[in-house]
């Protein structure tokens, strides 16, 4: 990601919150992810609500540590069509969840993340999942406990770097377009509305 855009997603005056969150967000408002984890402060998480409000996204509250929230983003109905995946189910059925229906799942995630933030518990390495990680990669980070990947970008890579590398690249380009967006005064709900409707996409 470019420095410049890394500079406006990371800049902290609240008039520019709900661009940072778009930016933060472009490839999940692209249509390129099916969810995002975020880290939000202050009045972050109420312009979140506001801004993803109406269109193909749920927001689910992990916890709170200090002043900081976390929040899993997610389009409902590619997390729903994920958890129907033999791959998927077999590899979250092997990891202790009974119930693989979407609030089943992230009920029990939620309760996972929250031990391990509180030191009570083990890193789920269900979220690389839930990410939208390709199940090969999230095995490969268990079995090689993150050591020995092939290539990195948004996430750690073992297998079938050029696809991976390819999809990477289409993430940059969401951050740059959006980022162009903006910069031409777009406003932040104009473009969740555009790309992140209920069938928005780019």
């Amino acid at each position: 990601m470019s420095e410049e855009i890394t500079e406006a997603i990371y800049k902290t005056d609240g008039a520019g919150e709900e661009r940072q969150l778009v930016l933060q967000c472009a490839p999940l408002i692209a249509g390129l992810k099916m969810s995002s984890l975020l880290l939000l402060e202050g009045d972050q998480l109420r312009r979140l609500k506001s801004l993803m409000g109406g269109g193909r996204f749920d927001c689910l509250t992990l916890c709170a540590a200090g002043e900081r929230t976390a929040v899993f983003l997610y389009d409902r109905r590619r997390l729903e069509r994920l958890l129907d995946t033999d791959g998927v189910r077999r590899f979250l059925s092997e990891a202790g969840y009974t119930c693989l229906a979407v609030e089943g799942v992230l009920e029990k995630f939620r309760r996972r993340y929250r031990e391990y933030v509180g030191r009570r518990g083990r890193f789920p390495h269900e979220l690389g999942v839930l990410l939208g990680y390709p199940l090969e990669d999230v095995e490969g980070y268990i079995r090689n406990r993150g050591k020995n990947f092939l290539y990195t970008g948004y996430w750690k890579v073992y297998h079938n770097v050029p696809d991976k590398a390819d999809m990477f690249r289409l993430y940059e380009l969401s951050h740059k377009m959006f980022f162009q967006l903006l910069k031409n005064g777009v406003t932040p709900g104009a473009i969740v509305e555009t790309y992140g409707g209920e069938h928005g996409n780019i």
